[in-house]
């Protein structure tokens, strides 16, 4: 028997280039190979007749072939064969391009299955290249329900499907990981026949019960894994802070903390005198103030003797929390100290030799936090600032470089609770939902083209009333096919046509980081009335005199993503307008921007767009930190979800350091996710 790390090369009929098209779907090994599940299936079990087959509707059909195939060259590089096949309902057409194995395979007076779709035109209903197998074979294309795998170019769905079959003849599939009192209670499969069900089902109904097999067992791992991850966690003993009186902080600011950021507060100095590290999510909508909870948090342990680290994820939002809490704290005696990538080699080695003697007590920076060469004299708190951003295993990488420090994590992207729990289902969390007094709700329009000219106008009139705007395109350059605004180019339009008269800016990731820094700190200081940018505005831009945001193409954006961007107005005490174009007409979108229409609050957006369009806005591709689900959804199996977390939990509860087979089988499988997730374990 093979093993499931050997490579699929072993597999007939896999060379080098086939090695290469799999490998762009990250399928490397025999086990890869097995946890390619179908997004879908084709159920071609039922057999109808010619008289009862639909146009565009595929469909199997038993039928005779009643002449001899013909295959004509019709020119260089096209072949056409033709035949007629017939069952008792009637006749039909077939023909097959540059397949000339048809015209050696289908034998007159032969009966086979055929699978295809009915095609009609001004001379008749006939067949295009439609699979056949003949009756007394084995079910291959027809007569099966038949997976329908996610591909690659040059790699067909027949290819992919030869493939597993080959694997699983020569390879058990991954160990069970589920124990048996589990599966009983929630009517789970077995694991084997469960991946063997997935690829090759009997029906529907053992496809659907493989799939909710492996659903459950993706949140149970992952539900299982933050459970080791917290009871590590409380397992840990550290000195409860002792200092933790807060009178001076609360005096210096200049404004009075709202309800909600006095209760996330108290929740982190409860966490803080616990005598176990802190590990707690501040979940905050646009502008809620969270960043004072983090300002508190350092005092608080700076007052205690120890550093503190705040890690954001981009230089603009790393240099604002520098110079916002600069003012903040240095006047109470505290060292702020700044490292970004963007400083010269001298700044980073001064920097870093302060923060290694102790002489910095706040240290603000991006990734250059976590590198080897940034060393602490006594880290005790860790702040991550959009969370989202930064997979476990960053935040666990600066951790490391104190002795279990207090973790503090902060996230303006507003996630639904479901999702909440899963993804930060090893933190406690707090909820910021009320915003600053003074701070008015941003008002949302959805217009079309039509509205251009009065889009333009209303521009105009914000600019001369002193106020700065913001317009949002989907796309840096132009691009034909996807027909959407592009930044560079519609910079230059307005430039050279609408807006001579006024400044223009322009800020897209495609800039250098120092570009950028020049163009976001310009436009904050009132140097241009307009910024035209892309989604490189989302995260942490703080112009509290922008008072209007244009975002064209809207209907190229998630709702939180647009939500995000909204949140770049209305920081100041001038009324704000968020104005989104569209083209679309599609009723459905239509309806998810109207929803932006209808209210402010992230979280009810959040809980739309999960609705709408699924996690993919909170756990994209360039968001880390959240490993990747092969079958399951989370906006469509969240009863999964629930029955999982249960489980997972009374698991951990009754045999978290159990020694059976599958319970060493599931630790194995909970690091291999983790690894995959992050990039290294943590």
């Amino acid at each position: 028997m093979a093993k499931l790390t050997d490579p699929v090369t072993i597999l007939k009929g896999v060379g080098p280039s086939k090695a290469k098209q799999f490998a762009a779907l990250n399928i490397y090994t025999l086990g890869d190979l097995i946890c390619h599940f179908p997004r879908g299936y084709e159920d071609r079990t039922r057999l109808t007749t010619i008289d009862k087959l639909e146009v565009d509707v595929p469909a199997c059909f038993k039928a005779m072939v009643m002449n001899t195939p013909r295959t004509n060259h019709i020119r260089k590089g096209l072949d056409l064969t033709k035949v007629q096949v017939a069952d008792h309902t009637g006749r039909l057409n077939l023909t097959f391009f540059n397949q000339k194995f048809a015209t050696e395979q289908l034998q007159y007076g032969t009966e086979y299955i055929f699978y295809g779709a009915l095609s009609g035109d001004y001379v008749g209903y006939g067949m295009t290249n439609p699979v056949f197998e003949t009756i007394g074979s084995t079910p291959v294309m027809t007569r099966r329900v038949l997976p329908i795998y996610p591909l690659t170019a040059g790699l067909s769905n027949a290819a992919m499907l030869k493939a597993v079959r080959q694997a699983l003849a020569i390879c058990d599939p991954p160990p069970e990981i589920l124990p048996e009192s589990v599966r009983v209670k929630y009517g789970i499969l077995p694991a084997e026949r469960a991946y063997y069900a997935i690829h090759e089902p009997v029906g529907m109904p053992e496809a659907e019960m493989a799939k909710k097999r492996l659903i459950f067992e993706e949140f149970f791992v992952f539900s299982a894994g933050l459970a080791l991850m917290r009871a590590s966690r409380d397992g840990k003993q550290i000195p409860p802070y002792t200092d933790l009186d807060l009178t001076d902080f609360l005096k210096a600011l200049p404004f009075q903390l709202t309800g909600a950021q006095r209760r996330a507060i108290d929740d982190m100095v409860a966490d803080l005198q616990k005598g176990t590290p802190m590990n707690r999510l501040v979940q905050g909508d646009v502008g809620s103030g969270k960043t004072m909870i983090a300002a508190a948090a350092a005092y608080l342990a700076i007052r205690n003797g120890k550093q503190a680290a705040l890690m954001a994820p981009t230089e603009i939002l790393a240099e604002q929390h520098y110079h916002s809490l600069s003012k903040l704290l240095t006047p109470m005696g505290i060292r702020l100290a700044l490292l970004t990538g963007s400083l010269t080699p001298k700044q980073k080695r001064e920097t870093r030799a302060a923060v290694e003697d102790g002489q910095a007590d706040l240290v603000i920076g991006t990734h250059a936090l976590v590198s080897d060469s940034t060393v602490f004299h006594n880290l005790g708190l860790v702040v991550a600032d959009e969370q989202h951003r930064f997979g476990v295993a960053q935040r666990s990488k600066l951790s490391a470089k104190g002795e279990d420090p207090h973790l503090l994590v902060m996230s303006a992207t507003p996630i639904p609770r479901t999702l909440a729990l899963l993804m930060y289902g090893d933190l406690e969390v707090s909820i910021i939902n009320e915003l600053p007094p003074g701070r008015e709700p941003v008002e949302t329009f959805l217009v079309g083209e039509s509205y251009r000219a009065r889009i333009n106008a209303f521009i105009r009139k914000h600019v001369e009333q002193g106020h700065q705007c913001f317009i949002v395109c989907p796309a840096v350059e132009e691009n034909q096919e996807l027909d959407m605004k592009s930044a560079v180019a519609w910079a230059n339009t307005l430039q050279q046509t609408v807006f001579r008269d006024l400044r223009i800016a322009l800020l897209h990731g495609q800039m250098k980081a120092s570009e950028k820094e020049a163009a976001m700190a310009s436009f904050a200081r009132g140097e241009a009335d307009v910024m035209v940018a892309t989604t490189v505005i989302e995260v942490g831009v703080d112009v509290p005199n922008a008072t209007l945001m244009v975002i064209e193409d809207a209907d190229r954006f998630g709702l939180s993503q647009l939500h995000q961007l909204r949140g770049r107005v209305g920081r100041g005490k001038a009324k704000s307008y968020c104005i989104m174009t569209s083209r679309a007409k599609n009723p459905e979108t239509v309806r998810r921007l109207k929803a932006m229409c209808k209210t402010t609050d992230g979280f009810k957006i959040a809980e739309e767009d999960l609705q709408l369009r699924g996690p993919g806005d909170f756990f994209g591709s360039r968001q880390s930190g959240m490993p990747t689900f092969k079958v399951a959804n989370l906006s469509m199996d969240l009863q999964t979800l629930k029955d999982a977390q249960a489980a997972s939990a009374q698991w951990m509860e009754e045999a978290g350091t159990s020694q059976t087979p599958e319970a060493i089988a599931l630790r194995g499988r909970i690091g291999e996710l983790f690894l995959r997730a992050q990039g290294t374990m943590n």
